[in-house]
């Protein structure tokens, strides 16, 4: 972003993807009696929305990419589903589908209409006790039925009830940024990931670096003694950051993808390292096109803000997750980064 413009960018109303006029967030958990795990659906305005989308990752699970491919014949899509359960989760945007077919949205087709639900899950097996407690279409409705233009909630919700980040209880995240030219640019993150959301030989959260004045209160770096006592439980298992970076600006699919790419720079600037090959990480970048396409310089900012958005959110996700046994939160380990006592 231009730095001489930087000052002015300032966060939505409510620092979170609904800030994007039109998009509706819904979470759904299950947890308890062998479950956490959950997911979260990103619904579109009337009409759809353009989305793209970039996978990075080296062991993805997803539904419905190749449409979003700028060559493929879908322009608008109807939904994204971002849930646990691995592959298994999948079943989730089944639900979200049905949902939407009850009430007519979707492609039109001879008899009838297609809901375009793309999809990408994280992986979060028996984190709850069972191997087979997983999302399936009834979760899926649920997160549908719960969206809402004003759910701006972060933490072990939805699709991130059962994250695991570095060792640490991960979760949804989400931050939106207000550009000069008035263009809204936001995020939302289920941080999952292998790699560390903290910075090399410290124990900031490294997403907080790209955070907006006073977006982060009071938070500081730890006590030495607090980061030195930190030791992570190794993950063995796969894990997965997935989320969507969307604007109000109009794109082309194409520009869907390119925002969805530099989103990417945002996740590997809060997580080290990304795009394992234990991650599946998967980014859906999304335009609702209510205000005009920008020009040359105005889709470089539009870009740039992507990239810093995706950023806070990872900060806020791991901020607001809930710790539990063998997952701690990250307040929990580092009191003194908001002026606890060791």
């Amino acid at each position: 972003m231009n730095p001489a413009r930087e000052a002015v960018v300032r966060a939505g109303r409510a620092n979170a993807l609904v800030d994007v006029a039109g998009l509706r967030v819904g979470h759904a958990e299950r947890v308890g009696g062998g479950y956490r795990t959950g997911t979260t659906v990103v619904l579109a305005p009337p009409g759809g929305m353009v989305a793209g989308v970039d996978v990075r990752g080296a062991a993805p699970g997803t539904r419905e990419t190749e449409l979003l491919d700028p060559r493929n014949l879908v322009e608008r899509v109807h939904a994204i589903t971002l849930t646990g359960g691995s592959a298994y989760g999948l079943s989730a945007a089944c639900g979200v589908m049905e949902r939407l077919a009850d009430v007519g949205i979707g492609f039109p087709v001879e008899g009838g209409v297609v809901p375009i639900v793309p999809a990408a899950v994280i992986y979060d097996l028996g984190r709850g006790g069972l191997f087979r407690a997983v999302p399936d279409a009834g979760l899926g409705a649920a997160a549908h039925d719960a969206a809402s233009p004003a759910e701006a909630r972060s933490g072990s919700v939805g699709a991130g009830a059962g994250a695991v980040a570095g060792g640490l209880a991960g979760g949804v995240g989400t931050a939106s940024a207000v550009l000069p030219s008035g263009v809204t640019v936001a995020a939302l993150a289920v941080v999952n990931a292998a790699g560390s959301v903290l910075d090399p030989g410290r124990a900031l959260l490294s997403g907080t670096r790209y955070g907006l004045p006073g977006e982060f209160g009071p938070l500081r770096e730890p006590s030495a003694e607090e980061s030195d006592a930190w030791r992570p439980v190794a993950v063995t298992s796969f894990n997965t950051t997935i989320g969507v970076v969307a604007t109000d600006a109009t794109l082309t699919k194409a520009q869907c993808g390119k925002l969805a790419g530099v989103a990417h720079d945002g996740l590997a600037r809060a997580i080290r390292p990304a795009h394992t090959m234990v991650d599946g990480d998967t980014i859906f970048g999304l335009a609702t096109c209510g205000e005009p396409a920008p020009d040359p310089g105005g889709l470089q900012d539009l870009l740039a803000a992507g990239a810093d958005v995706f950023s806070r959110a990872v900060a806020h996700a791991m901020l607001t997750a809930t710790g539990r046994e063998g997952a701690p939160a990250y307040l929990d380990v580092f009191p003194s980064a908001l002026g606890g006592v060791a």
